[in-house]
């Protein structure tokens, strides 16, 4: 599985969308494909995700 497929694995949903309606303009201000753009917010949305799981898992251990 090569990045851009990874990356745009974690778009779901809403972040679908939102992915696809910056994605264009980011990619030509910044000089990259609207895929390399798409994948970079899929990864990014992904390790937010785990990082809300992670912090409410340690809030749920921190409690007992």
């Amino acid at each position: 599985m090569d990045p851009i497929s990874f990356g745009k694995a974690g778009l779901q949903g809403w972040r679908a969308k939102v992915a696809d309606a910056v994605a264009a303009p980011v990619a030509r201000r910044a000089g990259l494909d609207d895929d390399q753009v798409r994948a970079a917010l899929g990864a990014l949305f992904f390790v937010l995700s785990v990082v809300y799981v992670v912090q409410t898992v340690r809030q749920v251990a921190a409690r007992t």
